[in-house]
């Protein structure tokens, strides 16, 4: 192409070319096509007439069907060969430019044999003068679908480059859409959503009414068709990848801005022409678009990334605004502004420590709308944990992410910044800022900055060596409950819960250190017992998860409002079961077990590492041993172990393996009377059930192993998977704890009731392939 085409008057041809590639995939029919779009062609592309000629079904010939009248049609049949223009382009399928058509030797020029068929001129009395025609190819394999002819230019100037190159991406447009018009009913009358009606997702019938919605609401065909006849996203993609002829690209919540990328992408650009590029390296690219076609029309791809082997990929509208939404934030306000544009704006800029008037007079600047993106991009991406780390000297500030338990880098701020950006978090929860020599924590109520985002964080700033401060946010996202069905708990301890916390009255704990879930149980095993017949009073710090029935208590220290006391106000409030946070003092224990014994069922949490070890930290509170011993009803330790991804490679595993996972799993039963009896004869029982649990036909077991995708940002993992160890307190357990035994001798009992350690069902889940070895080990070392 030219140095003409990228003038102010080829980017408006682009623009009308694209206006007018979007009209032909919405166009319902092949009559349609080849009748009704032949004005609108002309006004691109400054022509006087346009046919568009159909390859014939033996190859020998193209047909053109032309209107009589009102009503009639008549068909034009050319033979594929030299002895006309048309049929030429069709027989050597290239495209041809010729400045009069009367012009022997010009039309020689091409093929000896090459001539214009002046008997239509003077039939029709319409006098030819420039002829552009290009063949119209299945992108496949080159076959030939059919031929478009352009007659006479209005300047009545010869054809340029311009309407050359246009004509070849016009040419592409037709092959997509007239390939699959051409195919029989009922494949053709539904446009590019004619895969829904052909693969049964919708019939033919429903498929009209909802076209008829749309045109009445003045909506989107595609917002009708997923909000009112629940069409989803994955079964529209289908239907317009087949159409389109490029693989279907649903929204991955998990995909990282691909920051090289985006550089010369606006979010204007991008909503308005709805085509982005998600992936590539300095040879290849990956864009997604609602319309490949009218992208490729735009030859916007090849200038703003040239040499590049562009790979398309079809969207929904929907799914592309929820990419757009998670490259650039949402325009309502939630995420609003580009992180990448915050930051390349802050750089060089020289700031000294904020003071609280400097700041509170600034409240709208850069510094401002950066946290708040920090912010909102980690609630986006998942993650859990939201780590800010200043270096001193000028060193840049690092801010990492923690998302499925590990930390990733997400950032990284210009040193200036480091003071003014906790000084600014500060502020948003209420700390002291002239404080930098001690801890504090504090919250965020989100809600309050940024109105549309409805979540809590807990924060902590902490000073570090060379005179700065870490600041360390738990994004504590509001949300429904589990099932108890979803938390991953194995068939035993799934029915043993269950038939724990039936019972009336007692004390149920969930152990663990912080993060590994034991609020999300609490309120899973709320929910189960959660009817409009029982009295559910929770006390939390923070409450993150709200249960219709529940009635809810946040702690608030500095008011007066602490555990122990809310929990004396709950027994005055006529309860059924208590849910207490956590019990972190001996009052508030001492409370909970008085409760349990007066006919309530008390549930709380506790920082400790394992199940039986929770029964000495409670007695080395000051718990009276038999009343403790009366009031328990079980005792839930767990864990959170990084889940392998859909992408995990399966592998047999060897003798080696299985003897190593063996021996780990044995050594947790040292303690028990069958072990110390015969340690071989279990040792075999174990191999035996695994075999017979886990192994397949051929008495092998099957491992998986992590491999990485885009899915899973080539970590090879994605989510996360609990592990359990529950422990019951049987009649036996009781006696223990009433004797104060040591923790060998109640984990010796529980085992020997049918207790699971912790290493033991992360072990039992790696045999199930939900995660491997490595990550068990991380998170049940001893």
């Amino acid at each position: 192409m030219n140095q003409s085409v990228t003038a102010p008057d080829a980017l408006d041809f682009m623009r009308q070319l694209q206006a007018l590639t979007t009209r032909v995939h919405d166009t319902a029919n092949l009559d349609e096509i080849l009748l009704e779009i032949g004005p609108a062609v002309c006004e691109v592309f400054g022509a006087e007439r346009i046919t568009i000629y159909i390859a014939g079904d033996d190859g020998n010939e193209i047909v053109s069907r032309l209107k009589t009248g009102l009503e009639g049609f008549r068909e034009l049949r050319i033979p594929v060969d030299d002895r006309s223009i048309a049929g030429y382009v069709a027989n050597h399928k290239r495209l041809v430019n010729i400045r009069n058509v009367y012009d022997a030797q010009e039309l020689a020029a091409y093929s000896p044999t090459l001539q214009f068929l002046q008997a239509v001129d003077k039939q029709t009395g319409f006098k030819a003068r420039e002829m552009l025609a290009a063949p119209i190819l299945a992108e496949a394999d080159g076959t030939l679908i059919g031929v478009i002819q352009l007659i006479n230019r209005r300047s009545q100037q010869p054809f340029d480059a311009m309407g050359e190159e246009g004509v070849r991406l016009f040419a592409k447009t037709l092959a997509v859409a007239l390939r699959q018009r051409q195919q029989p009913f009922p494949f053709g009358p539904y446009g590019k959503y004619q895969g829904l009606v052909t693969s049964g997702a919708m019939t033919p019938s429903a498929f009209q009414v909802a076209v008829r919605e749309a045109q009445r609401a003045k909506l989107d065909l595609e917002t009708v068709l997923t909000q009112n006849y629940q069409v989803k996203p994955a079964v529209l993609g289908a239907a317009l990848a087949q159409f389109f002829g490029v693989p279907y690209e649903p929204f991955r919540a998990e995909r990282a801005k691909p920051l090289d990328l985006m550089k010369s992408i606006k979010r204007e650009y991008a909503a308005e022409h709805e085509w982005l590029p998600v992936e590539g390296d300095g040879k290849q690219l990956t864009v997604i678009a609602t319309d490949p076609e009218r992208v490729r029309a735009g030859h916007v791809v090849a200038h703003v990334f040239p040499g590049r082997q562009v790979a398309f990929r079809i969207t929904t509208r929907a799914e592309f605004q929820q990419t757009l939404a998670q490259f650039f934030g949402e325009e309502n306000g939630i995420g609003g502004g580009d992180i990448d544009a915050l930051l390349s704006g802050m750089e060089g800029d020289e700031i000294e420590t904020l003071t609280s008037e400097d700041i509170t007079a600034a409240q709208d600047n850069e510094l401002v709308k950066l946290v708040n993106q920090i912010i909102v991009d980690a609630h986006r991406q998942g993650a859990s944990d939201i780590h800010i780390e200043p270096a001193p000297g000028n060193d840049k500030l690092r801010i990492r992410f923690r998302r499925d338990g590990a930390l990733s880098v997400y950032r990284e701020v210009p040193a200036a910044y480091r003071s003014p950006m906790v000084t600014r978090l500060k502020i948003m929860c209420d700390l002291d800022i002239s404080e930098r020599r001690k801890p504090q924590d504090g919250k965020i109520k989100f809600k309050k900055f940024m109105p549309g985002l409805d979540i809590e964080l807990r924060v902590a700033t902490i000073p570090t060596a060379g005179g700065v401060e870490d600041v360390v946010m738990r994004i504590l996202a509001a949300g429904e409950p589990l099932p108890l069905d979803k938390l991953a708990l194995s068939p035993y301890n799934l029915t043993t819960l269950k038939s724990v916390v039936a019972k009336p009255y007692g004390l149920f704990f969930v152990c663990g250190p912080t993060g590994s879930g034991k609020t999300t149980t609490l309120h899973s095993v709320l929910k189960h017992l959660n009817t409009d017949e029982t009295k559910i009073w929770t006390a939390e710090d923070p409450v993150e998860i709200t249960q219709k029935g529940l009635r809810q208590v946040q702690v608030n220290v500095k008011a007066g409002l602490t555990f122990a006391s809310v929990m004396r106000a709950f027994l005055r409030a006529d309860p059924d079961i208590i849910m207490v946070g956590e019990m972190r003092d001996a009052e508030t224990t001492g409370i909970g077990i008085e409760a349990s014994l007066t006919g309530h069922l008390v549930l709380a949490t506790l920082h400790t590492n394992s199940a039986p070890e929770s029964v000495i930290r409670l007695l080395d509170m000051g718990m009276d041993p038999f009343n403790f011993a009366d009031a328990l009803l079980g005792i839930l330790a767990q864990r959170l172990a990084r889940r392998l991804c859909s992408c995990k490679r399966p592998y047999v595993a060897t003798q080696a393996e299985l003897k190593l996972m063996l021996d780990e799993y044995a050594s947790e039963l040292q303690h028990t009377r069958a072990w110390q009896e015969n340690p071989k004869a279990s040792f075999e029982a174990i191999y035996q059930e695994w075999i017979k649990r886990f192994g397949g036909e051929d008495g092998k077991i099957t491992l998986y192993e992590p491999v990485g995708c885009e899915a899973c940002n080539n970590t090879g993992y994605k989510g996360r998977v609990g592990l359990h160890e529950l422990l019951v307190g049987s009649d036996e357990v009781k006696r223990l704890v009433q004797e104060r035994a040591r923790v060998a001798q109640i984990l010796a009992q529980a085992l020997e009731e049918g207790m699971r350690t912790l290493k033991q069902d992360g072990i039992e889940k790696v045999l199930a392939g939900i995660t491997d070895l490595h990550q068990v080990r991380a998170v049940c070392i001893k």
